[in-house]
């Protein structure tokens, strides 16, 4: 399935692009943190973008009604990449607090 060839589906198609190569760069600069917190930040930016990237592409899956192989593993990869910075940013803060005393 292909998106159609209207306003709404490319606006939609170029915010998901934006969204969806935004994560990359923003954990590149997360391993090159020049701090903790720092890290903690970008790995943040990171997870909005990802999160962005899910909502686009639930609203693509809803407002297209596709549900195409390439749509799940795309959700499916999107899902698993949220999970893994989310656990990333669990165990940093939770190492920051040790490195505080805390």
């Amino acid at each position: 399935g292909e998106l159609p060839q209207n306003f709404q589906a490319r606006h939609i198609a170029t915010q998901l692009l934006r969204s969806g190569t935004a994560a990359a760069p923003n954990y590149a600069e997360a391993r090159a943190a020049e701090s903790r917190a720092d890290f903690i930040h970008k790995l943040g930016v990171a997870l909005k973008e990802l999160n962005e990237t899910a909502v686009w592409l639930r609203i693509i899956r809803g407002s297209f009604h596709m549900e195409t192989n390439l749509l799940t593993k795309l959700v499916a990869e999107n899902t698993e990449l949220c999970r893994i910075l989310v656990a990333s940013i669990q165990t940093a803060r939770r190492n920051k607090r040790k490195d505080n005393g805390h």
